[in-house]
């Protein structure tokens, strides 16, 4: 990525989300779980993720390409002292991209973001077998706290 200051942080639209959902698709995990062929149920999810204030889903885009992606959630909850807390999900860089400071740049982004709107605490989830993606949030400061359950629905 060349001449930094050229990288643009702003809202996901509509025209974004094939890159969006190429990016997602760009992994072993992704590939398994994305369709990128039909964007149908990313519309309406995103028309959903629009429609509610505590949901951003921002793309990184430089030289008029969007080359990353991630979803911060802002959560108001009663633990804590009655709390806000965000979550970040689904960050992806463009291949492209990956090891120049762009995943850096789009977390400190979305932390800064949750300062903003007065949260505590910001949170992510990583695959277990994301073992790279942990080094790198480790790096940034987060601490691999707690262990997360999901339940397939």
């Amino acid at each position: 990525m060349t001449d930094a200051p050229e990288l643009a942080i702003r809202p996901a639209t509509e025209a974004d989300l094939p890159a969006i959902v190429a990016m997602l698709a760009d992994d072993p995990l992704g590939a398994t779980r994305e369709s990128p062929d039909d964007l149908t149920p990313y519309r309406a999810a995103l028309e959903r993720l629009t429609d509610d204030p505590n949901q951003h889903l921002v793309v990184a885009v430089h030289a008029d390409r969007v080359v990353g992606t991630l979803q911060l959630t802002i959560v108001p909850g009663l633990s804590r002292k009655g709390s806000t807390r965000s979550i970040i999900e689904g960050v992806r860089v463009h291949a492209d991209e990956r090891g120049s400071g762009l995943g850096t740049r789009m977390v400190e982004w979305a932390i800064d973001k949750s300062r903003a709107e007065n949260c505590d605490l910001v949170q992510l989830t990583s695959d277990a077998s994301r073992t790279d993606a942990h080094r790198f949030y480790e790096r940034l400061g987060f601490a691999a706290s707690h262990v997360g359950f999901k339940l397939q629905l």
